[in-house]
């Protein structure tokens, strides 16, 4: 018996370890677990006077404010042509392998690409600006399954169209396209069918991508729409709870635009049965602690110092970090408090932009003028280490910047730069 029990214990493992190698290799907005942290190291401590190295850069692309996915050997992004959203991959000297057009894009203010597709294997999935949802062959470009998800489910839009990025969870793609018969869909990652819908909370989708938290060995998908935060069950499409976010917004919105709490760009953070949600302009930063049966949500804290306007925060040693709101064209790099929203610092430097973080160091990317700042991920403050400016593409920069494999990825509109920063 001791000899069968031993057997089975090794089978066991044999078996855990083979499928942990065969695990499809994958790779989405803002890394591994959507929260703009890399896990990458003996990376550089910091840069050359002119920047990192150069590797490779290339130009005249599809037009995109959307980031990357590298998977494959390959790098993914999407990019506008002749009012098409265009999936394309390139090999890693910067080349396009092969493109493929997967639905009308939002041609009314600020039409760019902004979906960053989400690679699973041999499998790629994007949105479009109008709300197609799409599967494609990652090495090939076949188109797999497509549709319009906002038409076929009664979405509707905000005024820069759908800027939402796939997540999957298990053997569903998850969508939200709104609207008053649905709030979230769910399609069979495979074959595009629907698997199950949430009920209607009658909102608009915002821009921003939802995320997957387990909890209470429950995997719940938690988003921010026009109005409200919400989580919903993945697995049964149940609205567990939800938030409206932009009520308490309200008070704090630019004076003189209505529409100003309802536009929601960054993705929530996720930890301990605490969801912090972000918006700019001058929305109020409001951390929820969520029932221990995820049946409400309730405004722990309320902030006015980091209203992200859409280059996201991340969490690092329980203190957030990120850009604020001035105006439409300037902003501060901030820290506040995870356990209770107050601010460590508030510091001036170029303009706000994105944010990720890697090595233990924050690597942030301002929006103007293109600068890239390596900087201590320290609450004590904004202190620079290096930095340099991309000298590549036209307009604004909001792009996400990207690490993979010790390479620094810089998306600049029609122009994608890769920089060496490893050790």
């Amino acid at each position: 018996m001791s000899f069968l029990k031993n057997l089975l214990i090794i089978t066991s493992i044999v078996i855990t370890l083979v499928q942990c190698q065969n695990k499809p290799e994958s790779s989405q907005w803002r890394g591994e677990n959507r929260d703009g942290i890399y896990h990458e190291t003996n990376l550089l401590d910091e840069w050359p006077q002119n920047g990192p190295e150069l590797l490779w850069s290339v130009e005249k692309l599809p037009n995109g404010f959307s980031s990357i996915s590298i998977a494959n050997n390959l790098v993914y992004t999407t990019g506008l042509r002749d009012s098409i959203d265009i999936l394309f991959a390139l090999d890693m000297q910067g080349n396009i392998k092969w493109e493929a057009p997967y639905g009308k894009a939002w041609t009314h203010s600020f039409p760019p690409s902004r979906c960053t597709p989400l690679v699973e294997g041999e499998k790629v999935y994007v949105t479009s600006g109008t709300g197609h949802v799409g599967c494609f062959n990652a090495l090939t470009g076949e188109e797999v399954w497509l549709f319009n998800a906002s038409e076929k489910f009664g979405g509707t839009f905000g005024e820069w169209g759908i800027s939402e990025s796939p997540l999957i969870v298990n053997d569903k793609l998850i969508y939200s396209p709104g609207g008053k018969k649905t709030t979230m869909v769910a399609l069979n990652k495979n074959t595009g069918e629907t698997i199950w819908k949430t009920e209607s909370l009658d909102d608009t989708p915002a821009y921003a991508s939802p995320i997957i938290a387990n909890i209470n060995n429950t995997k719940v998908i938690i988003n921010v729409l026009s109005a409200n935060l919400l989580g919903v069950n993945a697995e049964t499409g149940k609205i567990l709870f939800h938030k409206n976010y932009a009520s308490i917004s309200n008070e704090k919105a630019v004076e003189g635009w209505e529409g100003a709490p309802y536009t929601n760009t960054n993705n929530p953070i996720y930890k301990d049965y605490h969801v912090y949600v972000t918006s700019g302009y001058n929305h109020v930063g409001v951390m929820f602690e969520l029932a221990k049966d995820l049946s409400k949500a309730d405004v722990k804290w309320i902030d006015t110092t980091l209203d992200v306007h859409h280059g996201g925060a991340v969490l690092i040693d329980n203190h957030i970090y990120g850009s604020n709101w001035l105006h439409n064209r300037a902003g501060n790099w901030c820290c506040i408090e995870w356990e209770t929203g107050k601010t460590k610092y508030e510091t001036e430097w170029e303009n706000k932009g994105s944010i990720i973080s890697a090595d233990g160091k924050l690597y942030c990317y301002d929006e103007k003028n293109g600068n890239i700042a390596l900087v201590k991920a320290t609450p004590e403050g904004f202190n620079i280490i290096s930095s340099f400016k991309v000298p590549l593409g036209k307009g604004p920069h909001w792009s996400h910047p990207v690490i993979k494999d010790g390479v620094l990825y810089i998306r600049h509109m029609d122009a994608l730069m890769a920089y060496n920063i490893k050790k």
